[in-house]
């Protein structure tokens, strides 16, 4: 496939090719609605969009954004993950305080072109451009794709596993790992938030009917419901990788 990947440059109109990629429950997090309210504004240059040359259909996008970090890495990244890395990026460009790191929040590949190999090119090129901004830090708080499947397991367990090649037994865990980055942390609390039982029954097909951990498809962890609060909450655990650019 013969791909234009670029920054957006007002090109959201192709994001409706890749629509249909994550759970519905998923985009209800308000940190992560707050960001792609604003992305386009505020950091046009960190998202890239990836199209096919011969079909003019997007096929992938790889969001990201500057903030600053004035910590060492390697002594561990926020537990607060995700949600962090945006509210961070918008506090520092609201306040004009300078950027130091990047931070990958997002790298969607078109549903019917997922197990391609697209991940790791749209990876490669979220590199490639934090370099072309000045950067050489890339931080990722990344969600393990396998964990859906070992909804229970402990993710201080699952996100440090590793086959007999020693790379990590995650299959994205594993494409950052091959493309240079490194597992600094777990973040335990990256996405967190909460919804009424009607909202989740919505959001999911599913009764929410008990009190304790509901298991949601796509999810990395338990639900926890509280059917007296009538309340459930999600908390979603994420792995914090750096690339060295």
């Amino acid at each position: 496939m013969d791909l234009d990947i670029a920054p957006l440059a007002g090109r959201t109109a192709l994001f409706d090719e890749l629509e249909g990629g994550w759970p519905v429950f998923m985009s209800k997090d308000p940190t992560g609605v707050f960001y792609y309210r604003h992305f386009e504004e505020f950091w046009p240059e960190f998202t890239l969009l990836a199209v096919d040359r011969k079909t003019g259909r997007a096929v992938a996008k790889a969001h990201a954004v500057p903030l600053s970090f004035t910590g060492d890495i390697a002594d561990g990244l926020p537990e607060t993950g995700w949600d962090w890395a945006i509210r961070t990026a918008a506090l520092d460009r609201l306040a004009g305080t300078k950027p130091t790191i990047v931070s990958a929040l997002e790298i969607m590949i078109r549903p019917d072109l997922r197990g391609s190999g697209l991940s790791g090119v749209m990876l490669s090129a979220m590199r490639d451009n934090v370099a072309r901004l000045g950067f050489t830090d890339l931080i990722a708080p990344v969600r393990p794709s396998g964990k859906t499947a070992q909804i229970t397991k402990p993710i201080d367990v699952y996100a440090y596993e590793q086959r007999p090649d020693g790379l990590p037994v995650d299959p994205w865990l594993r494409v950052h790992v091959r493309a240079g980055g490194r597992i600094v942390n777990v973040a335990h609390l990256s996405m967190v938030y909460g919804g009424t039982l009607e909202q989740w029954r919505s959001w999911t097909g599913l009764p929410f009917d008990t009190t304790g951990p509901v298991e949601v498809p796509g999810a990395l962890s338990p639900v926890h419901c509280d059917v007296a609060q009538d309340h459930a909450a999600y908390v979603e655990p994420n792995v914090w990788i750096h690339h060295r650019i």
